[in-house]
């Protein structure tokens, strides 16, 4: 894919794609799917498969899985962020069923991608949530497994490992304890992202290339050169709608950037562990997460800022200094990493929506369907979106379809908050940030200082509550 491969790990690993063809002209179909990510592609293939007369139209703005898809960090979590905003107040029994699919649905990938025979170096290794820098970090991380169990999830999928269980799987620096948390696998996400293009353009799907969206009314998704006619059209552009329509106020763009270091040694993994391959974080405020890749290498990233005007990351590259950063991060947990060299530095962003859930949402009354907003755990999260996009286009009275994240007659800007004018959020999101620099700055000193980390609490509370 172009020069990607010198900044993205992911595209050294795919051979380079051949160019597909733009749209011009006038096109009609049934379903039209502005976006060629992991969204708009499940949501084609499972209309496809349960739907094989539908003609479907995929239009690109740059290549398939240039956006988030193509360049994340790799773990398909059996979770969804924002889940207790939607099942917190239902019973248990609803709970518990609504996190059993949301776990499932990390299995139904592996079982899919192996369906059609897509390679995509998925391994299911659970993920190890530590505490491993910090003793404060075993509070924060005993309260989130607290949250999980209150929130439904089984007990035998997510449950605590103390100091020596959390050495036999991973070797931290400073391993107090952590939650494994068995329904999360990892996958090189742009082997993931085209081989679904490929299956679903074996299926008969039309996928176009370099056509941006210009604009999406009603029966009618226009670019530059041409313009497709359809009666639903689907919006997965998730962080990366800023140019067009008015889903840009509804979800904004933040950034999160990774690096990769090179192959390591066979007695480097023996010191730091890791045999069955888990995914790994621990409790930073800086949502930090890795996991060990295919060919051996320790791929790690760490959530970035948001800028000024939600401008989305359209460049892959990312600086030298925001290489640094992550690689101390890393050698702060791992100290036998210090001295390997980085071979790879970059990012994209994710979406937020405004009420910091996800959704999916077909306005029958316009023709228009979208999905997103999955704050950084979308590779899971768009196959279980796009399948609930799917049945919801098709009617199908199915239990996905009624989950509460689903919402089959809707119209997103009743939906979703609008988020507020600049400079509001970029002065939110940088103070946030400090608060969170402040709170580290506390954890790692070991001071308890209770009013300061009360105010900081509260501070961040206040405007947290902006986006509630």
């Amino acid at each position: 894919m172009r020069d990607d491969r010198h900044h993205v790990f992911w595209a050294s690993t795919v051979d380079s794609q051949g160019q597909r063809r733009s749209l011009v002209n006038r096109r009609s179909a049934d379903v039209a799917i502005v976006g060629a990510g992991f969204t708009g592609l499940w949501s084609a293939y499972y209309l496809k498969t349960l739907a094989p007369h539908l003609e479907i139209a995929v239009i690109e703005a740059e290549r398939v899985g240039h956006g988030a898809s193509g360049r994340n960090g790799g773990w398909v979590v059996g979770n969804l962020a924002g889940l207790e905003r939607y099942i917190g107040g239902l019973p248990m029994a609803q709970r518990k069923a609504c996190c059993r699919l949301v776990a499932d649905n990390v299995d139904e990938i592996g079982r899919t991608l192996a369906r059609e025979g897509i390679e995509a170096d998925f391994h299911k290794g659970g993920a190890i949530y530590a505490a491993a820098r910090y003793p404060d970090q075993i509070a924060i991380q005993q309260d989130y497994l607290a949250h999980l169990h209150e929130l439904g999830h089984d007990e035998a999928n997510c449950y605590w490992l103390d100091a020596d269980q959390l050495a036999g799987k991973v070797r931290f620096r400073n391993g107090y304890g952590g939650i494994h948390h068995r329904q999360v696998a990892t996958v090189n996400p742009l082997k993931m992202v085209t081989g679904l293009a490929a299956t679903v353009e074996r299926l008969g799907v039309t996928i176009y290339e370099r056509s941006p969206a210009t604009s999406m009314v009603k029966g009618e998704v226009s670019t530059h050169e041409g313009a497709i006619e359809a009666p639903v059209i689907v919006c997965a552009t998730e962080g990366y709608a800023r140019d067009f329509h008015d889903f840009r106020r509804h979800v904004i763009p933040v950034q999160s950037l990774v690096i990769a270091t090179e192959p390591l040694s066979a007695s480097t993994w023996q010191a730091i562990g890791m045999a069955e391959r888990p995914a790994f974080c621990d409790a930073s405020r800086l949502i930090n997460y890795g996991h060990r890749s295919a060919d051996g290498r320790l791929v790690f990233g760490a959530r970035g800022t948001y800028r000024f005007g939600a401008k989305p990351k359209a460049d892959h590259a990312i600086s030298d200094a925001d290489i640094a950063m992550r690689r101390d991060l890393l050698t702060d947990l791992f100290p036998v990493l210090e001295g390997v060299r980085i071979t790879h530095g970059w990012g994209g962003s994710l979406g937020l929506s405004r009420s910091f859930r996800p959704h999916a949402i077909l306005d029958r009354r316009s023709g228009i369907a979208t999905a997103g907003g999955y704050a950084g755990e979308g590779v899971a999260a768009s196959h279980l979106f796009g399948r609930t996009l799917a049945d919801m286009i098709l009617e199908r009275d199915t239990d996905i379809a009624r989950m509460p994240w689903a919402f089959p007659h809707a119209a997103h800007a009743r939906l979703i908050k609008h988020w507020e004018p600049e400079p509001l959020r970029w002065l939110a999101a940088q103070t946030i940030t400090y608060c969170y620099a402040g709170e580290e700055a506390l954890m790692k000193r070991q001071r308890h200082a209770p009013l300061l980390k009360r105010a900081l609490t509260k501070t961040n509370d206040f405007f947290a509550s902006i986006i509630e």
